[in-house]
């Protein structure tokens, strides 16, 4: 089986290098990581990856425009923060997320809900 490769995105270089050494024990190849939204956004267009983790808050902005070339592009995804599903957008409510801080475990599992196209069942309507 070849090598999955991951871009990891995360504005924080500790939590970044905690977070490839957790990947790299599960045997995926880090591509990254991008610490800039405009550094993601060029890598997430043209990078060879099989999957991607996205820490939501990036220096004050969202990683929320990587999301959607990564949705557009049909590549999996695991939303990283420290708010919770609250600080989601709508259009992402179903993709797996982590909250900060997390172990190797939910990591693990987290991705491998994203690369079975496993989606959390989105917030039920308000009724008018």
């Amino acid at each position: 089986m070849a090598a999955r490769r991951i871009l990891i995105v995360e504005d924080e270089a500790i939590i970044a290098m905690m977070i490839e050494d957790f990947l790299v024990e599960l045997g995926w190849v880090v591509v990254g990581p991008a610490a800039r939204r405009e550094q993601a956004l060029a890598m997430v267009r043209d990078a060879d990856i099989d999957a991607a983790l996205l820490d939501v808050n990036l220096n004050g902005g969202d990683s929320f425009p990587v999301a959607d070339i990564l949705s557009q592009r049909h590549i999996p995804f695991v939303f990283a923060t420290g708010y919770g599903s609250a600080g989601i957008a709508d259009r992402f409510q179903g993709v797996p997320t982590l909250t900060k801080p997390f172990d190797r475990d939910k990591l693990d599992r987290a991705l491998r809900q994203a690369m079975a196209g496993v989606r959390c069942s989105p917030k039920p309507a308000s009724p008018i």
